[in-house]
Formats: C-alpha cells, structure tokens, sequence
C-alpha cells in the first residue's frame, strides 16, 4: 500500500459518494483502515457489490443504497458527516454521447443536489471528482489548470459544470471545496467488463483470454494514465490541508507523464507473460479512433505538489506490475 498518505484523524466521518465504484471502494477501504467511520452512498447502477463486500463486518461502515439524483437520499447520507469525497458519477465520455440526458442528470443535478445537501449539514470540506476531459481541445501541453479549452463531449461538459458549480458555492456560500481532474486512473477493482470499459482492465482481460485488444487509431493517442494509490493519496491530503490558499480550486491528479497506447499494449504483454508466456504472442487489430477522443494528455501536477504536498508514487510501469497481479489473482 501507499506509504506516503497523510495522517488523517481518524475521528472524522467521511461519506464517499459512489463508494462501491472503482475508485470510491478504494477510499472506503483506505479509510476504514485508518480508523475513520464511512459512509458509503451508492445506487449501484455502475459500482458493484463485490467491492464492498468485504467492509460490511466493519462497524464503523455504514451503506446507504441511494441515487445522487434524489435530494433526501442525500441529506441522509450528509447528516453528521465532516468531510465527503464525491465520486459518484457516470463516467465514460461515449456513454455520454449515447445517453447526454442520464449522464446530464446524475452529474449535474446530482452533483448540486450533493453540494446543497452538504451546505445544509455543514460539512467541513466538499472534495469531488473532477476529469482531465475538461482541458477539452486545449492543445497546451503539459496541461495547466488555468488553461482548458472547449469541451469535445458532453461527459466533458458536466465534469466542467461542476467545477463552475463548486466554485460558486465556495463564493456564495463559504463552503470549502476541491475538485481532483483525475487523468485515465487504474488499477485494482476497476471493471473489465462492459461497453464501456476503461482501456487498461479491458486489455487485460483480452490478453488473459488470448484475445486482440482493438486500438482506437494507429495506437500513437497517449494518456497520462495514474494507479490508484496516486489518487487515495490525493483525495486524503485535500481532506487534510490546512492551507487556506489550497482551497476552492481545482487540481490535476496524474503522474505527469504520458504514454501512448502502443507502449501500453507491450508493457501489459510484458508484465503478463510473467504469468503467462503465450500472451506474449497475441496479436493487435487497430480500429477507427473514437468520438469525443482528445489525442493526446499530459498533466503538469506542479500545483498539486506545491498546494498539497502531493508525492505520486506510482508511475505506469509500477503501478501497472501491481494492478496486472491484481487482475491476474483475481479475474482468472
């Protein structure tokens, strides 16, 4: 685990929206076993059962099947609550342009009807997720978070709406808030399965299964892809910053450095021939690229660094050897 987390009181009680998600279920975890209590709010039409399975024996775990689109339930999961870490979302930018309606109505309405709710219970800190499709057809590299551009998808819209809708609420009602712009994260827990499916556990999975994973494009569209254990760090110093000039902002949370999808696809070969020699021999197909893809992404974390003290520990090559052992252990 991640020997760079922050001390955290272990008095506070934090509620994670989403929290039987990918990323949510790894706060959860991390939390409980500081110490804190947690409330998790999930309506599972994305997060899974199974990653939470585990935490129910936990007395300080309390779950709350709910939908971020239903105020009540989000009063509910707000009362007595000091700090929340807002996950609950749906991602995918082309679920998004197949559905721009749902994806409008759980990000937006449901992220307000969140901030409402933890305004009126006076919650310490509001720390939500917030996405790198923001920068949008921004071509500045490495990405700085005071130059975006236009959104190229409406997920891209929403996740930016937020940030309006945060800052506003900081201004207007004094709550504290911090919006994390996550870049392309993986790692243990994140589905494979599905139409829409991060790139990361569906190539694995294929690969597992001697299967050619499909290239959007000539392979060469590159992300700064960042392992979880980044990102559990991140969510846990923004709850514990004292630093006024920190708050009600946003920050990039990535490595800072890309990789294209190419490299990508050998690195998975290499690390899971490890377990399996033969996939070293699967083959690649390349595909069209796909809607809404912005080519290439790279974050600076300079601010995350300076604010917070962010220290990111895990690079792609080793934070893809621990989630390919993950995977290997548990999907086979």
């Amino acid at each position: 685990m991640n020997n760079t987390l922050p001390n955290l009181n272990a008095k506070y009680h934090i509620l994670v929206t989403g929290g039987a998600g990918f990323i949510g279920s790894n706060l959860c975890e991390t939390l409980l076993n500081n110490g804190n209590k947690v409330t998790c709010l999930d309506n599972f039409a994305t997060g899974k059962r199974e990653n939470i399975a585990h935490l129910h024996s936990n007395p300080k775990f309390t779950l709350i099947e709910g939908d971020i689109r239903n105020l009540a339930d989000c009063q509910k999961a707000c009362k007595g609550v000091d700090y929340i870490l807002h996950q609950a979302a749906l991602g995918s930018v082309p679920r998004s342009i197949n559905d721009p309606i749902t994806s409008n109505e759980v990000n937006i309405s449901g992220f307000l009807n969140m901030l409402v709710a933890a305004r009126d219970a006076g919650v310490k800190r509001f720390i939500y997720a917030a996405s790198s499709s923001t920068y949008g057809d921004s071509k500045n590299m490495p990405k700085v978070e005071d130059i975006i551009g236009r959104p190229l998808s409406p997920y891209a819209i929403t996740k930016y709406v937020n940030e309006l809708y945060a800052d506003i609420f900081s201004k207007t009602y004094g709550l504290e808030t911090i919006g994390l712009r996550y870049f392309n994260v993986f790692g243990r827990k994140q589905d494979p399965n599905g139409a829409y499916a991060a790139v990361i556990p569906k190539f694995v999975m294929q690969l597992m299964k001697y299967e050619s994973p499909v290239i959007n494009g000539d392979g060469t569209y590159s992300r700064d892809f960042t392992y979880i254990d980044n990102v559990i760090q991140m969510n846990l110093r923004a709850i514990v910053s004292d630093n006024k000039e920190a708050l009600n902002t946003v920050y990039n949370v990535a490595y800072g450095e890309r990789t294209d999808l190419n490299e990508l696809v050998s690195l998975l070969k290499e690390y899971l021939s490890v377990y399996d020699p033969k996939i070293k021999e699967v083959s690649v197909i390349h595909g069209p690229n796909r809607q809404g893809d912005v080519p290439h992404s790279l974050a600076s974390v300079d601010k995350a660094k300076k604010l917070l003290d962010y220290d990111p520990r895990y690079d792609i090559k080793s934070g893809l050897k621990e989630a390919v052992q993950w995977y290997w252990s548990h999907l086979k």
